[in-house]
């Protein structure tokens, strides 16, 4: 037996996982690192998650990403070059991770590596027919096995296309696997670049699991605050919370048929940015607002798509109409630090109580990351959940095995 396979084979058969999860979203403003202890698989798994860190992108690395994140047109020979360097970037700052806790590699069983998009073109945007949904992760998984000496699961999502869906939103699994519990039904609501919702019926029945994205969630709030300021994000709505909503906007914002499609559905920047902003202002006759004006509006935005898509879901399911009650909704993203947006979060959803994901024992912030790790750990020791032939949730192992060596 190769050594490798040998290695992978007794990782698999041990009672206990060592896996740090990977994250960068589209806000690309760093590397989440999750240190995560498994043991078992499916509806009986049990996480520890031992670390997590943040580790911050310097801006010139934001740059480099830049030049090719969610364009039609590009520079294909940056696209080239991006993929070992993130990779290799990551690989480093898992190294650093490592040695300022006096961790040794060895010590680590796999990584679980998301990756950083740069494109996202389910059918449901870039229509054209003959082609299928596709989506482009960059961070190249051999790079950072060999980088780390750590073998490293990679590219989830493209499975996830293969067998159907969207790539997105991946959530829906590990959310199942970790945050299910008899008798409350959750949904489990992030809110990054672009806000997505899991739906986890209290009857932890598998096959009612559902998940979708929602349209915006930071994603042109964050552009803007870097095109005017240059500035990551609106801390603690703090501009936008000087602003008055304009109508006029709002309702210009919300006529696009991506909010009218069915469910389940994902977006991404490539659809939501500055040029949609812009073409909005025009229809609304809205070119001269404040910027806070702008910005207070653009948090409305978010939140009125959110609830709306959360009450259309609700609206079907006759667990809802029995007992509104049992329903909770958990928040993480960096949305939940927008205090505007949970303000009007909470007027839309009245009926619902509000808490973050801290409560449930992971942090909101680590949320995606131990996510990862939690499909690396399926891929190696489950893939026995029965999530049915429903549209956006195929039941399959999802990661790209590579080798230290």
């Amino acid at each position: 037996m190769n050594r490798n396979i040998e290695a992978l084979y007794n990782i698999a058969q041990k009672q206990e996982r060592t896996i740090i999860g990977l994250m960068s979203g589209t806000s690309m403003d760093g590397l989440d690192i999750a240190l995560c202890r498994f043991r078992k698989s499916g509806g009986e798994t049990e996480i520890e998650l031992v670390d997590f860190d943040t580790i911050s992108f310097a801006e010139d690395i934001k740059d480099e990403i830049r030049k090719v994140f969610a364009k039609k047109e590009i520079d294909f020979q940056q696209l080239c070059v991006l993929n070992p360097w993130i990779g290799n970037l990551h690989g480093q700052l898992v190294n650093d991770f490592l040695a300022s806790r006096g961790i040794r590699p060895n010590e680590v069983d796999v990584i679980a590596s998301h990756g950083q998009t740069v494109f996202h073109a389910p059918k449901i945007l870039h229509g054209l027919a003959k082609f299928p949904n596709a989506t482009l992760q960059i961070g190249d998984g051999d790079h950072l096995a060999v980088k780390t000496g750590i073998i490293t699961l990679s590219d989830f999502r493209q499975k996830h296309c293969a067998a159907g869906g969207e790539g997105a939103p991946l959530a829906v699994y590990g959310d199942y696997l970790i945050f299910s519990k008899r008798d409350e039904n959750r949904i489990l609501l992030n809110m990054g670049g672009i806000a997505n919702f899991t739906y986890l019926a209290g009857n932890l029945d598998a096959n009612e699991v559902f998940a979708t994205d929602t349209g915006p969630g930071n994603t042109i709030i964050d552009a803007y605050m870097k095109r005017f300021f240059n500035l990551a994000y609106d801390k603690d709505a703090q501009m936008a919370s000087e602003g008055t909503v304009n109508e006029a906007l709002l309702q210009a914002l919300k006529q696009d048929d991506f909010f009218g499609k069915g469910f389940p559905k994902t977006t991404g920047p490539e659809l939501f940015n500055l040029g949609y902003l812009a073409n909005a202002q025009q229809k609304a006759g809205a070119a001269h607002l404040s910027h806070a004006d702008i910005l207070a509006t653009l948090c409305r935005f978010s939140a009125d798509t959110i609830a709306g898509a959360i009450l259309k879901l609700v609206a079907q399911l006759p667990q809802y109409k029995a007992n509104p009650a049992s329903f909770k909704i958990y928040g993480s993203g960096g949305g939940v630090h927008n205090p505007l947006i949970m303000q009007s979060l909470k007027e839309l959803l009245p009926a619902f109580e509000f808490y973050k994901t801290d409560d449930l024992g992971i942090s909101g912030d680590a949320k995606e990351a131990v996510l990862f790790a939690t499909l690396a750990n399926e891929a190696l020791v489950g893939g026995r959940t029965d999530f049915g032939a429903r549209k956006g949730v195929p039941g399959v192992s999802m990661g790209k095995v590579s080798f230290p060596n």
